[in-house]
């Protein structure tokens, strides 16, 4: 804000101020009629009048400022009777510079409101456009919206993986594939598993091919029972991220969610796995079942099987690798590693914006797949430790050990690691992923994760302390190093949410100029922010396929909020002046 325009607002009001305190009382006694220059607020209308006891109804100020003002008021009214010199009302050279100087006040604090005021729409009307522009792009099921809920629909390839609860495989459907060969392969990835052919001209033509689009994920049932109900109640958090229409082929029009009471429905985001069916069938005899999983499988198939003979099968865009197969032949960058950090902090925040918590955050259930430059991008997968439960959102009652704490209990957070149980003990889970994303953070970066594995490196969420923690390579930016160390705070008062941490990075990797500025104004941020928006819009719409980069601004630009962002952007300031 200009000098001159400060003074006006401070001339401004402070006359009003004197003319309230220094005019003969009487009927006539007024405010004052406020200039131009005194910047009245949205919604507020210029020149109100006295309330019913005579007391002015404002100055334009929000009303967490009343308290100040009248204050002020009061002050003046009691300086008017010390410094009057004059019959008339005159007050003297001193009463006056004290009206002057709250006037001065008053008008400072209400043009850095108008600053504000006038930051925060700017964010709301970036946020509007880019939300629109974040849609998730239509899976290749959706051209075939009555098709794929049955297992006969597709034809089941090779294992991708198995978990401790499900195998995955690759699939299609006959018809589909026709469609696909004619298709361009998409960026392949190595190191897929072992059933794959590794890099190379096969194995490129194995990953990369469009010959199986899709996984199927089929669940393993010892304790659900067969039918159909039992199965969906039982394992009703590997339906959360599921599609609209995932379950349509067995409730009809009518989904699971709203006419079952089951989990919640979590709405699409680019770094979050989308199951696009959802259905029951037989358990078939697949590829190297009696090998994997012999005693998962119903006794018709084997004798010594404990399984049921139904079971739940989910599909889902088959993703070339793990993030753990991708990091076991690929050493990125320390700004490739720190987008991919990002990646996941923004995959967190979606989840946390839905009060959803994914507990299982690993190497593992991260899916990757390459951009036209060969950039990886991230997806969060597996969430059948998910805690997505309407009546409790992120505050889990933990009244007894029985009480589910999530998977991969190595990187379970220090508030969720340390929790006893009790009749009114709660585990707040808002930051807990984020936790988890600071840990997986170190595996990026090139290192072991510090709370895997034994020894003197090993670490334990529940005992551990910060200056326990290892310290990334020099080559790593400065403000990644720090914002690592800052989610692994065992304080969660201390550590930052996954919203602020993104924007940490985002700031860091494409704010520089801004961040330089030695006084930062929230003018220069927001000219900053439409820069971006005006180049995030051209680049995503000269690219057929936006890159990483244009992405992550993008979603940078549909989460924008101003009160955050100045958080991250004070966050980022302290560490660089403080050593």
């Amino acid at each position: 804000m200009a000098v001159r325009q400060a003074l006006g607002r401070g001339l401004q009001l402070g006359r009003s101020l004197l003319l309230r305190f220094t005019a003969k009382p009487g009927p006539a006694c007024s405010w004052g009629r406020p200039g131009p220059a005194a910047g009245w607020g949205r919604g507020e209308r210029r020149g109100r009048a006295a309330g019913p006891g005579g007391e002015p109804r404002g100055l334009g100020l929000p009303d967490r400022y009343r308290f100040f003002r009248q204050s002020v008021v009061g002050l003046a009214a009691r300086l008017q009777r010390q410094f009057v010199v004059r019959a008339r009302g005159g007050a003297g050279p001193y009463g006056r510079a004290v009206f002057l100087a709250f006037g001065l006040g008053l008008g400072l604090i209400e043009e850095k409101q108008a600053e504000g005021r006038r930051a925060a729409l700017a964010c709301q009307e970036i946020q509007a456009i880019f939300t629109q522009k974040n849609k998730p792009m239509p899976d290749a099921l959706d051209i075939r919206r009555r098709q794929g809920f049955r297992l006969e629909d597709y034809l089941i390839g090779q294992s991708i993986g198995k978990g401790c609860s499900a195998a995955v495989y690759e699939a299609t459907m006959p018809a589909l594939s026709q469609h696909l060969e004619k298709a361009e392969p998409t960026g392949a990835l190595p190191g897929r598993g072992p059933d794959v052919t590794p890099q190379g001209e096969e194995g490129e033509q194995a990953l990369g091919g469009p010959a199986f689009p899709f996984a199927i994920k089929m669940m393993w049932n010892i304790s659900a029972g067969s039918s159909s109900e039992a199965i969906f109640t039982k394992m009703s958090q590997e339906l959360v991220p599921a599609s609209r229409v995932a379950l349509t082929g067995e409730y009809g029009a009518v989904t699971y969610r709203k006419s079952k009471g089951g989990p919640k429905q979590l709405a699409p985001h680019p770094n979050i796995i989308r199951v696009v069916r959802a259905f029951t069938s037989s358990v078939p005899l697949l590829p190297g079942a009696l090998t994997d999983y012999p005693d998962v499988l119903p006794p018709c198939l084997h004798p010594e099987g404990l399984g049921h003979g139904r079971t739940l099968f989910l599909v889902m865009k088959n993703y070339p690798c793990t993030l753990r197969e991708y990091l076991r032949v690929n050493t990125p960058s320390p700004r490739l590693a720190t987008m991919m950090t990002l990646q996941l902090l923004e995959g967190v925040d979606h989840l946390v914006q839905q009060r959803i918590a994914h507990r299982d955050l690993k190497s593992d259930n991260i899916l990757v797949e390459l951009d036209a430059d060969g950039c990886p991008w991230l997806v969060i997968s597996d969430f059948g430790c998910c805690l997505a439960d309407e009546r409790v959102g992120l505050q889990l009652p933990f009244t007894s050990w029985y009480v589910d704490l999530g998977g991969n209990g190595c990187l379970r957070a220090p508030e969720v690691s340390t929790a006893c149980p009790g009749p009114r003990a709660v585990i707040d889970y808002s930051k807990a992923d984020a936790w988890a994303v600071g840990a997986i953070a170190y595996e990026i970066f090139g290192l072991a994760n510090p709370f895997y594995g034994q020894g003197r490196a090993h670490l334990e969420s529940r005992s551990y302390q910060e200056a326990q923690l290892p310290a990334l390579p020099e080559s790593v930016p400065l403000d990644t190093r720090q914002l690592v160390r800052a989610l692994l705070q065992r304080e969660t008062s201390k550590r930052p949410s996954a919203r602020v941490a993104a924007n940490v990075l985002h700031l860091s990797l494409w704010g520089e100029h801004i961040l330089a500025l030695k006084n930062l104004k929230l003018d220069k941020m927001i000219s900053w922010l439409l820069h971006q928006s005006a180049a995030a819009l051209l680049a995503n719409r000269l690219e057929e396929k936006s890159c990483v980069e244009t992405k992550l601004k993008v979603l940078f630009l549909a989460n924008l909020e101003c009160d955050v962002l100045c958080q991250a952007a004070l966050l980022l300031y302290s560490w660089r002046v403080t050593p």
